[in-house]
Parts: C-alpha cells; structure tokens; sequence
C-alpha cells in the first residue's frame, strides 16, 4: 500500500466494545505505511440505510465492506479500506463506513455522538445518508451536528462548554454530502423543477418562530450552514423493486439494478473522485497515511481520557511526527544524491562543495514542503546538523581515498628512485645532480597523474620531506662538488622547501575560505527557503480568512433574506474582526516573516560546527546572509 499499487481489504479501525472505543493497531500499521497524501471520505447515518454499499460503489466494489439484511447492525465502530484513488496519481482513497446512528441496541447515545464527531474529524469529505426525503424528522435525526461545539475544541486555550466562532471550525470540517436513498419524490418546488443542492438547500432554510420547538428544529439547520460552507446532495431511486433482490443486492450484477440508481450511483462516485479534496488541516497542511494515523490515536486518547479533543492539540502532535519524519527523508535524500553525484575522489575541494550545494537545497525543499508548526525551527536545525555531519562524511571519505591513491600512484612512480638509493647509486661524485634529475622525474610523472583529488600536493610534499635527509646525505658525499657548491645546494633545497610548505598552508586556508563560504551559502538557503515557506503559509491563511469571510457574509445574506434580520446583524462583530484579521495579515506579514527569520538565523548559525561557532564567524555569516534578505522582505 506504500507505492499505492495493491489494494487492501476492509479491515475495522476504530473498535466500538461496550461503549468503549479503541484503535485497532494493526489498521494503524496499514495507515503507518501510506506515504501518500490521503483523501478521506466518510459515510455516516442511521443503521440499515445502506451506507455500506455507497461505499462499495466507492471503492468500485460490490463486496467489500459488510452490508446486512436483518433489522441488526452489521457495521461497529468505524472499518476503513484504503484504495488507490481513481483519478489523484500518488493519492490513496480512504473509504471509512461508521456505526449506524440510532441503532436500538444501543444503550449510550454519547457514543453515537463520539462516532459523528470522529467521522467528522477525520475526514476530506463527510457523507450523510439517509432515506426518502430531507424533512423535519431526517433533520432531527441530525442532531449530532448540533453537539459538534461540545465535543470538539478548536484551541487549547478555549474554554469547554463555551461556543467558539463557526468560522474556526470551518477551516477545520470537511465538505458536506447529503445522499437521500429510495427518493419517491418529484425534485419541484412551487411547480418548478428544482436541482438536488436546490433541494437541499430549500430544506436547510430557518423556519421563522421563537417557541422552543422551532428553535431546537432550526438548530441542525444552522449548523450545517454554520460548518459546512460546501455543500452537495445526491438523490438515489431504490436500487430494485425487487425485495428478494434488494435483501442480496451485494450479489446483483449491475445490469440487473435500476438505471436511475445506477446512473444517480455513478454521478455520485465522479463527483467524490473529481472533487473530494486530499485532507488538510488549517493552513492547507497535508495528510498522509501515517498522519491520519496519529490523528486517530490523538482524538481517541482525548476521547477515552475524558477530555474534549482539541484540533490544534492534534495538528501540534501531528507536527512533531511529520517534522521528524520530514528530516529523515531530506537527510536521506542528500546522502543518496550525494552518492550518485559524487565520483571519489574529486579533483578539487570546491568541486565537493558545489555538489554538496546542489544536494542541501533539494533536501530542504523536501524539508519544507513536509514540515510544518516548526515555530522555532528546532526540526530544521537538526536537519542542518544532520546535513552537516554527512557532509563531513563525504570529506572525510573523499580526503581518504585521494591519501591513499595518491600514496599508491607515488610509490609506483618512486619505485626506480629509492631501489637506485638503496644500491648507493648516487653516493658517487657528481651523484647529488643524478639523485636530482630522478627525484625530479617522479615528481613530474606525478604531476601528469589524473584525478588524484585534494591530497594530491600533501603527498607529493610528504614525499619530498621524507627525501630530504636523504639529499643532505647524498651531497655531502658528492665529492665532485665543493663546500661553497654544497651550501649553496643546501639553501637551495631549504627555500625550496619552505616554498612547498607556503603552497600546502595557502591550500588549507583556500579549503577553510572555500568551507566558511559553503556555510555561508548554507544559511542563506536555509533562510531563502525559510523565508518563501513562510510567504506560502501567510498566502494560504489569508485564502483561508477571505474564504471564512465570503462564507460570512453569505450566511449574513442568507439570513437577512429568510427575514431573521436580528440574527443577521449578531455576524457583524465576527465579520468585522476578520476583515481586521485579514487587513492585520496583509500588512503585518512581512514584519513578522523578517521577525522570524532574525531568530532562525541565530538559531541556525548556533549550530554550526567546529569553528563556525566562532562569534566573529557566525556574525559574518549571519550578516551576509541578511544582506540578501532584507533585500527580498
């Protein structure tokens, strides 16, 4: 299920014994290994009225999920079959089928309640299903909707038992479907033909009235206008006529079902495959399969610990696994492009580098598209330092393997050298000027070398220091030369030396420069990429309130329109705060980007290794790297 290519079978995710609701851990491993962003579609209702087989249709199945023909409940807790999504490449279609509402069995209706709200919670869009006709009693039978502001909290900080704003939810809930089963009517209303969602919204209208009755029948209707912005409803002709057959309509073929129902089934399907939405949290933030997998665990925990679930509690947990996991698979990725870029050892020190670069900026792309809520960037300093240390890795390895090819092509290249040494070949007059000639030679067949990598002059030099006492020894035995011509040899080799010596240091310093501007070029990426992630999410909350607003001000519409001008006018403090959220977002967004990017910079720049902790060091950087910056915010 991982690479999306097989398909599961139903398995039950949510356990529902006794009243007591728990989470199967092996569905949680099936979730666990969906890396895929998930699209979770949710069917709720009464019992035995057919939820089941939608969803089998669903899933493009007759069988599937277990469908009944007695008066009992086949369905307990909430079964999930997870399949690869029709027409989203590199989606998986999350089919869950809940415990019918109302069942008779029953002793507890909280866990009815707890089942709606979980359906809810969990999933990119919500089906209710129910039968004949959206009247007064469907509408009653939904009242769970009603007790949603119960059982859920937005923020931590809310206080339970008291309402929070509609519009926090919204970003929260998923589109809403009503599928109406064995519909008998006539879509008309006054004489006209009316549309489906017409239908559905005609029956959401407030009835006008102040008695209590009224009141609790208006109560579902505006809670579904309240956190459903997005609403769709499909009527369904029964599906046979024929009793015998509807009681086994698992085993009918579709040429034997009704055309409606089959044609009303397959605009059903098209609908959920083209415009179900991959399940997000507030901000846009995308759900896997290992993500709706903690989701689970951390509603049912608050659940079972007798607590209100708190969505912003669940997206804080949810955080901290998908930033770990975020860092894993940025750090995992640089290695393994690192190792296919890198052909060891590389013929210059800059070279690494610049393979390094391109390596760190790919995984910290696919860092920040997978992290999220990392405020004070504690998930990407480890990535940093992760980076780091596996760079350091390839340095070592690649210094490691130039010692030693360098070693073994210098040996080969010397070997004539020190075999005439060992015979006291030179330790003749005029010897001191053939040991010369030689030495020089291996030198120059050295240099013609390829790829010999970034020890290449630490060798040659190692050598050379290796050779000197054996030249001294070699001169001063060269009875062709005299005492002033030995000297001046003497001297000769040591600025010759000293000149090798200065080459080595200037290459050392050259590597430390070329490293502190790579970690230079590091921050500022970090910061780059920081910076256009936070651009991205300020974008997406500011859709977010615009949309809440449009959502508002239509309900405000709505209701002036269907004659409760009271209820109306009590929006406008709501409207009023968010068009001064949004007017706060759109001028207050890059104070707070640059704000917040002064303090991942320092935190940044603090774990740095080695000499970059340096104060004058990490100052630099952090100067440099804000030059850029400040210029782009």
């Amino acid at each position: 299920m991982a690479s999306g290519a097989t398909t599961m079978d139903p398995i039950c995710l949510v356990k529902n014994q006794n009243n007591h609701l728990t989470v199967n851990p092996k569905a949680l491993k099936i979730l666990g290994e969906i890396c895929q962003p998930v699209v979770v579609v949710t069917i709720a209702g009464l019992y035995r009225t057919g939820k089941s087989y939608l969803m089998n249709r669903l899933a493009g199945q007759n069988h599937g999920f277990r469908l009944g023909s007695t008066v009992r409940s086949e369905t307990k807790g909430i079964w999930m079959w997870c399949v690869p999504h029709p027409s989203k490449p590199d989606h998986i279609l999350v089919l869950l089928d809940t415990e019918g509402l109302g069942d008779v069995e029953k002793g507890d209706s909280k866990n009815d309640s707890w089942i709606f709200a979980l359906a809810v919670l969990l999933s990119s869009v919500f089906v209710y299903n129910s039968m004949n006709t959206i009247n007064h009693q469907a509408l009653e039978q939904l009242h769970y909707v009603t007790e949603l502001t119960k059982l859920i909290r937005t923020t931590s900080s809310a206080i339970s038992g008291e309402a929070e704003d509609s519009a926090k939810f919204v970003s929260f809930f998923p589109d809403f479907v009503w599928t109406v089963r064995d519909f008998m009517l006539e879509l008309e209303l006054d004489g006209y033909p009316i549309t489906e969602d017409e239908y559905l919204e005609n029956a959401l209208k407030l009835i006008p009235g102040w008695n209590p009755n009224i009141q609790n029948s208006n109560m579902p209707r505006e809670c579904i206008r309240k956190f459903f912005p997005k609403r769709k409803c499909f009527v369904f002709d029964r599906p046979t006529n024929n009793r015998q057959q509807l009681l086994h309509i698992e085993e009918l073929p579709d040429d034997q079902l009704d055309r409606n129902f089959l044609e009303q089934s397959k605009n059903f399907c098209s609908y959920i495959f083209d415009h179900a939405k991959t399940k997000t949290l507030s901000d846009g933030i995308t759900v896997t399969g290992g993500g709706l997998a903690a989701l689970v665990e951390t509603y049912l925990e608050a659940i079972n610990s007798g607590e209100v679930p708190c969505l912003e509690n669940a997206v804080v947990t949810l955080a901290q696994r998908e930033n770990a996991a975020a860092v894993q698979k940025a750090a995992d990725l640089y290695s393994d492009r690192m190792a296919r870029l890198l052909s060891l050892p590389t013929d210059t020190f800059l070279e690494l580098l610049e393979v390094h670069a391109a390596c760190e900026k790919e995984a910290i792309a696919v860092f920040m598209e997978r992290s999220f809520k990392d405020d004070k960037q504690e998930f990407q300093k480890k990535l940093v330092v992760l980076i780091e240390k596996i760079k350091e890795d390839f340095l070592l390895k690649n210094e490691d393997t130039s010692l030693k090819y360098c070693q073994a092509e210098l040996k080969k290249l010397s070997e004539p050298l020190m075999t005439s040494i060992s015979r006291g070949t030179f330790f003749v007059p005029g010897g001191h000027g053939l040991y010369l000639n030689a030495k020089n030679k291996v030198e120059e067949d050295y240099k013609l070398v390829p790829k010999k990598g970034v020890k290449a002059t630490e060798v040659l030099q190692s050598f050379l220091r290796s050779q000197e006492e054996t030249e001294v020894a070699i001169l001063q035995a060269d009875k062709a030369l005299t005492d002033g011509d030995k000297a001046i040899a003497v001297e000769c080799a040591k600025t010759q030396a000293a000149e090798r010596e200065q080459v080595l240091l200037r290459e050392k310093q050259k590597e430390e420069d070329q490293k502190m501007e790579a970690q230079q070029r590091s921050l500022q990426e970090n910061i780059d990429q920081l910076k256009e992630k936070m651009d991205k999410e300020r974008e997406s909350h500011l859709r977010q309130q615009e949309t809440m607003l449009e959502h508002k001000l239509k309900m405000q519409e709505e209701l002036l329109t269907e004659g409760f001008k009271k209820e109306a006018e009590e929006l406008n403090k709501e409207i009023d705060e968010l068009k001064e959220s949004i007017e706060v977002t759109k001028s207050g967004g890059s104070l707070n980007v640059s704000r917040i990017l002064d303090v991942a910079s320092i935190a940044l720049v603090a774990v740095l290794p080695g000499p970059y902790k340096v104060v004058g060091m990490g100052v630099k950087l952090l100067n440099d790297a804000f030059k850029k910056t400040d210029n782009s915010v």
